[in-house]
C-alpha cells in the first residue's frame, strides 16, 4: 500500500540495490604481543614518540581490551531490540542484566562462539548474496546516478584487487581504532615513554613507575585504578578540571587528579596548569579515537574536522550523495546495539525505496540547524556525535521512520539508574545495583523472542 514519510513524500515501491558494506568484521590472526586479551603486552615506545605513534596507527589492528576490562553496560541494555545478550550459564540468574563478576576475558569463554564468517574457514556459508570479507581500497563515486566504484581484494591477497560497481556504500567500520593523541608542548624532547590506552593490557609493566594518564572518561578511570595497584604514583590530567586542581583520590594513597598538562621538559619533568610538576616515567593517552575513513576518496563529499563527520543528515546520510553513501554507528555515549539496529533498518528502508529522504536542500537545512543548536549549548565541535543528552529522542525518531514502537521504557530507566549507580558506587557499580524490578520487566519483554 502507498504511504507517506513524515515529510509528506510518497513512499515508492521496494527495489533491489547492490550494496557494499565497509566494516564487516574480518577474521584476525592472533600474533604474539599483538592484541587480544590473552596476548603479552607490547613494549611501549620510548623517547620523543608522538610522531612514531601517529605513523604506527595503520598497524594497530587489535582490539582495545585489557585483561581486567569489564563491560560498562548491563547486558539487557546492550542487546538489540529482539535478542538479549546471553550471560554465561554459571552466572546467577538475578545478575543477568549486569556484568558477571569476572574479567571480560574469562566471561567470554563461557559464551557461545559465533559461527565462522565463511565456508572457506570451515564453517557454514554466508547468507545468499553476501560475500566473505575483503579489504577495501579507496572508493570513488561515479556520476551516473550515484553509483560507486569500489576496489577491493580478498584478505591475504597482495594483488591490485578487483573493481566493482555498487548502487550504495554503507560505512560500518567503527571508530575505536585510530588513537587520538593530546597535544603537549615540549613532549618531543621529553625522554619518557608514551602510549595510548589502545595498547594497554596489564598493570605489571608499570611496577614502581610514575605514570601520568591524560583523560578522565571511562578508560582513564578504569586504567588509572588498575595501574595504581602496581605503580609508585598515578596522576590523572583532566582538561575539564579547574587549573588549580591537585587532589588525592579517595581510597588511594598513590592516585591524584590534576588539571591538564601545561608542558613537558627535557629533564623528564611534566608541569601541570597549576604550576605543580612531577618527574614521570610514562604518559598514557586515554584521549579517545578519531573518525577515519581511508577507503573513501577525496571526492566523497565528506570531511572530518575535530571529529565532526560533516555534513550528515541525522548522522547517517551526506545530503549531496544520499542515499548512495551512508554511515552506521557514528554516535557515542549511547546504548550502541539498539541504536545501530534502528539506523540500519532506516538505511535499508531508504535503499529499498520504501522511504524517501527529504530534498538535498532540506537535509542541509536540518544539518545547519543542528550545528547551531550545539553552538547555542556551548558544545565543542568534537562533541557533534556525542548523544549523551538525546539518544532516546533520536532512537524514537528512527523507530517512527521504520514503523517500530519507541524504545522500551524499562531500557531508558535502566540506563538512567545505571548512570546514577555509577556515580554513587564508582568502584562497584558493575557488581551492585538496586533495579531488579527493571530486570524483571526486561525478562518479560525478551521471553517472546526466546
Amino acid at each position: 500500500p502507498t504511504s507517506q514519510t513524515p515529510h509528506g513524500s510518497p513512499v515508492s515501491a521496494a527495489r533491489s540495490t547492490s550494496l557494499h558494506a565497509v566494516g564487516f568484521p574480518p577474521p584476525r590472526r592472533r600474533r604474539r604481543g599483538r592484541g587480544g586479551p590473552g596476548c603479552r603486552p607490547r613494549a611501549t615506545p620510548r623517547g620523543p614518540c608522538a610522531r612514531r605513534l601517529r605513523a604506527r596507527r595503520r598497524r594497530w589492528g587489535h582490539l582495545a581490551l585489557h585483561a581486567s576490562r569489564h563491560v560498562l553496560r548491563p547486558a539487557r541494555r546492550r542487546g538489540d531490540a529482539f535478542q538479549p545478550l546471553r550471560i554465561a550459564p554459571h552466572q546467577p540468574a538475578t545478575r543477568d542484566h549486569g556484568l558477571p563478576r569476572l574479567p571480560l576475558r574469562r566471561w567470554r569463554r563461557g559464551l557461545p562462539r559465533p559461527p565462522p564468517v565463511s565456508r572457506a574457514r570451515g564453517g557454514a556459508p554466508l547468507p545468499g548474496g553476501v560475500r566473505a570479507p575483503v579489504r577495501p581500497a579507496p572508493a570513488r563515486p561515479l556520476r551516473d546516478g550515484g553509483r560507486w566504484a569500489v576496489t577491493s581484494r580478498k584478505l591475504g591477497d597482495k594483488g591490485s584487487g578487483e573493481e566493482e560497481f555498487y548502487d550504495a556504500v554503507v560505512v560500518c567500520n567503527g571508530h575505536y581504532t585510530e588513537p587520538r593523541l593530546a597535544v603537549i608542548p615540549g613532549v618531543d624532547a621529553w625522554p619518557g615513554k608514551q602510549m595510548h590506552s589502545h595498547n594497554y593490557r596489564v598493570p605489571e609493566p608499570f611496577l614502581d613507575q610514575v605514570v601520568i594518564i591524560i583523560g578522565a572518561s571511562a578508560s582513564a578511570v578504569d586504567i588509572s585504578r588498575d595501574i595504581a595497584s602496581m605503580a609508585e604514583e598515578v596522576h590523572i590530567a583532566d582538561r575539564s578540571a579547574p587549573a588549580s586542581t591537585c587532589n588525592k583520590q579517595p581510597g588511594y594513597d598513590n592516585l591524584w587528579l590534576h588539571s591538564m598538562i601545561d608542558h613537558a621538559q627535557e629533564d623528564g619533568t611534566v608541569v601541570f596548569q597549576d604550576g605543580s610538576s612531577i618527574k614521570a616515567d610514562v604518559i598514557m593517552h586515554c584521549t579517545g579515537y578519531l573518525y577515519d575513513f581511508p577507503f573513501l576518496g577525496d571526492d566523497s563529499t565528506i570531511t572530518v574536522d575535530d571529529n565532526r563527520v560533516d555534513p550528515l543528515y541525522k548522522h547517517i546520510f551526506p545530503p549531496e550523495v544520499a542515499p548512495h553513501l551512508s554511515f552506521i554507528g557514528l554516535p557515542w555515549k549511547v546504548i550502541p546495539f539498539p541504536l545501530f539496529e534502528l539506523q540500519s533498518k532506516w538505511v535499508a528502508r531508504v535503499l529499498s525505496g520504501r522511504i524517501n529522504l527529504p530534498s538535498e536542500d532540506r537535509m542541509m537545512e536540518d544539518v545547519k540547524a543542528f550545528y547551531l543548536k550545539l553552538e547555542a549549548h556551548g558544545w565543542p565541535k568534537r562533541y557533534t556525535h556525542n548523544f549523551a543528552n538525546y539518544q532516546f529522542e533520536y532512537d524514537d525518531w528512527l523507530a517512527e521512520q521504520c514503523g517500530h514502537p519507541p524504545v522500551e521504557e524499562w531500557r531508558k530507566q535502566m540506563y538512567a539508574v545505571t548512570s546514577m549507580n555509577k556515580a554513587a558506587r564508582p568502584e562497584s557499580y558493575r557488581d551492585e545495583w538496586d533495579d531488579e524490578h527493571l530486570v524483571a520487566e526486561a525478562n518479560e519483554y525478551f521471553k517472546k523472542f526466546l
